[in-house]
């Protein structure tokens, strides 16, 4: 369903060399990035040259709209480096701000234009084709760090598919309960922007890996060879300061607890209430 029987692949600058294959879908409409890629091979001769383009490579090729966001329209990218008066891939810092802003707007308001889901939101619409794509075999799940990781021993580390125990943050009634709550009249995020970043996380966050098999720290109490991963120890702190100022008094930073609550009283179902 292409509007262009034939396309090229053409060079991007910015793009990361060290994942995959290097070459990525190209979205003018929609990616700051690609959109200005675009108009450098349209407007300089010389750079289409460099790389042994010709005319009929670049020059009848138009941004196709495919995304419809409200206040950016169908295409955002083009707006945003209008804009921001980006003229070149050398504006680095320009097109990461603008790919930020027109990315979370396009993923959580953005309606598809095309497609089997057009008039779907983004957001709603991309897992069904993740979905499909992956039933019909024509993709498969791939997890990669968001970036560089480097160990202590100054090794770059990759995703590694191996045992884990994870906390089910994505678990549909507790999910929609949280994005309820921070969508009602009840929760203040103070600004729009933080807000969007809350809905942006709670669509993302899925699984969290919570543990690990050495170093200090608690152990796992239902699997004692697992120790609870230190950031998560953190996070699981969060529950319990729901609680603490009951067990240990308002405003009580020494670590005492009241004397008429007995640990034992403190059974799983307890837990499991709060």
């Amino acid at each position: 369903n292409s509007q262009y029987e034939i396309v090229y692949t053409l060079p991007l600058l910015s793009i990361s060399m060290s994942k995959g294959t290097g070459i990525v879908t190209s979205v003018p409409s929609d990616a700051p990035d690609d959109y200005i890629a675009l108009n450098e091979l349209k407007s300089k001769p010389l750079f289409r040259e460099k790389f042994g383009l010709t005319e009929e490579m670049v020059l009848p090729f138009e941004v196709v709209p495919i995304i419809d966001i409200p206040g950016y329209g169908s295409r955002s990218a083009e707006l945003m480096c209008e804009k921001l008066k980006i003229k070149s891939y050398k504006d680095a810092e320009k097109l990461k701000t603008a790919k930020e802003e027109v990315y979370l707007k396009g993923f959580y308001e953005g309606i598809l234009q095309i497609g089997p889901y057009k008039g779907k939101k983004v957001c709603d619409a991309k897992p069904l084709i993740r979905q499909e794509m992956i039933q019909e075999g024509n993709a498969l799940p791939y997890y990669e760090p968001e970036s560089v990781v480097m160990s202590r021993s100054g090794d770059e580390c990759i995703v590694a598919l191996t045992d884990q125990w994870y906390l089910p943050y994505g678990e549909e009634n507790w999910a929609n309960q949280v994005k309820s709550h921070i969508n009602s009249s009840n929760f203040n995020a103070y600004s729009q922007a933080a807000l969007d970043r809350f809905n942006f996380t709670l669509n993302w966050l899925k699984e969290w890996a919570c543990t690990r098999l050495f170093g200090l720290g608690t152990q796992l109490p239902w699997d004692e060879s697992w120790v609870i991963e230190s950031l998560s120890d953190s996070t699981i702190y969060m529950a319990y300061y729901t609680v603490a100022h009951f067990i240990h008094g308002e405003g009580n930073l020494d670590g005492t607890a009241n004397e008429n609550l007995k640990p034992e009283t403190f059974t799983d179902e307890v837990w499991d209430f709060i």
